[in-house]
This record gives C-alpha cells, sequence and structure tokens, in this order.
C-alpha cells in the first residue's frame, strides 16, 4: 500500500498541483492538518477543493491554523477521522486536531486533555481491537500536534515542543504508523517503540513524505521529499 503523507499546506494550492504524480501514484492520502494559511481562514476552503480533486481516498483531521468551524467541511467531504476511527482495507484510522496552547494568536489551540479526548474512540473501542495488551497492529493516528521527544517536534535549538499526553497514548497502543505536522522546522521520521513516526514537513515549503505497507500491513519505507 502506497500513502501519500502532506500537512501544514497553508493555502499553497500550487504545490498541491505540483503533487499531481504523487497523488496518482498513491492507494491514500493522509493529510495531517492546517488547510488555511496563518491567520486567513478563508484560504482552508480552496485549499480543501484542490486536495478533494486530486485523490478519491484521503483522511484528514484540522490543524490550529484552521477555524475549529472547519471540521464541518471536511465532515462534509468524508475525509475527517478526527475524534472518529475509520476502518479502511485493514487499516484503523484515527486522528485528532489542532494545536497545544502556545502563542493565542492561532484559531484551534487546545489544552492536551481537550486534544486527546479525540482519541477517546480508540481506547473505547481498544478490547475489541487491540491484543491482550492493548497493542493494535493496524493503527494509524493523524495527529496535528506532534508527540513530545522524537525528531518530529524538535526546534532547530534542540527543544522538544510536542504533547506528553500523545507521546504516552503512543506508548500504551503501539499503533503501526503516527502522521504528525504543526512544526515546520521538525521534518523528520522517528520511532516510539514499534511505531513509526513521521512529520513530512510543510506542503507549503514543497515538503512531503511517502510510506509504503507490505501485504502485512508493516511499514516497508518511510521517505521525505522536497518538490
Amino acid at each position: 500500500m502506497k500513502i501519500l503523507v502532506i500537512s501544514d499546506a497553508h493555502g499553497n494550492t500550487e504545490n498541491i498541483e505540483k503533487l499531481a504524480d504523487k497523488f496518482g501514484e498513491a492507494d491514500m492520502v493522509l493529510f495531517a492538518g492546517d488547510f488555511a494559511e496563518f491567520k486567513r481562514p478563508e484560504t482552508a476552503k480552496p485549499t480543501l477543493e484542490s486536495i478533494l480533486k486530486r485523490h478519491e481516498c484521503i483522511f484528514s483531521v484540522i490543524g490550529n491554523c484552521d477555524d475549529p468551524s472547519f471540521l464541518s467541511e471536511i465532515e462534509n467531504a468524508d475525509i475527517s477521522v478526527e475524534k472518529s476511527l475509520v476502518f479502511h482495507e485493514g487499516l484503523a484510522i484515527a486522528g485528532c486536531g489542532g494545536g497545544t496552547k502556545f502563542t493565542g494568536e492561532t484559531l484551534f489551540e487546545r489544552t492536551e486533555d481537550e486534544i486527546m479526548s479525540d482519541f477517546q474512540i480508540v481506547t473505547n473501542s481498544a478490547e475489541q481491537c487491540a491484543d491482550e495488551n492493548g497493542h493494535w497492529s493496524n493503527l494509524v493516528l493523524i495527529m496535528h500536534n506532534p508527540p513530545k521527544d522524537t525528531k518530529c517536534d524538535m526546534l532547530p535549538n534542540g527543544v522538544h515542543v510536542g504533547s506528553e499526553l500523545l507521546r504516552k497514548f503512543i506508548e500504551t497502543n503501539s499503533p503501526l504508523l503516527v502522521v504528525t505536522g504543526h512544526i515546520h522546522e521538525a521534518v523528520g521520521i522517528d520511532t516510539i517503540g514499534t511505531t513509526t513516526i513521521i512529520n513530512p514537513g510543510s506542503l507549503a515549503e514543497g515538503r512531503y513524505g511517502w510510506v509504503e505497507l507490505d501485504d502485512s500491513l508493516k511499514v516497508k519505507t518511510a521517505e521525505l521529499f522536497t518538490l
């Protein structure tokens, strides 16, 4: 299974167009939020429309630059996994949106507990879907805000700014793959236990990721690219 991983488009529809070939090669697209440009929430809708034209199988959350009400737009487009658990081709895909509280200058800043509440459905489904240790073999998480202490949440000065609660959730549930974004400088691929974490960077800056799963739904390759 070939997966195009993107995040933080911030209204840049030109780079979406430039990725047309990769959209065409992918079996699915995972988008980790921030449709809108900073302080220009009206740019979210054209970005969504541009992405929808490129693929029929998209799973997404919204980011901290998106108005919380924009969640209804991606729900209406049938691509939202925020507060949801969607089963597709053997995968269980769940998501949480927004970013942790920081400057207060973006529209969808939340406490860690509020962000974590989006994954309550995963916790509630663990008895039926996870193994006896609570680990999921097929779980994919899309979280705009990264978990703490990986390459995917580290600023250039070495400070980690991700969420401790999201990291604990990953350690407890052992998802197959975590797609994140938000921290543009923290482009990277890392692991927490057996879980692959990927922050593809900002699509507005021409960055994207590519993940391939083998027939047993294990991560075969995870790569980062720049247009």
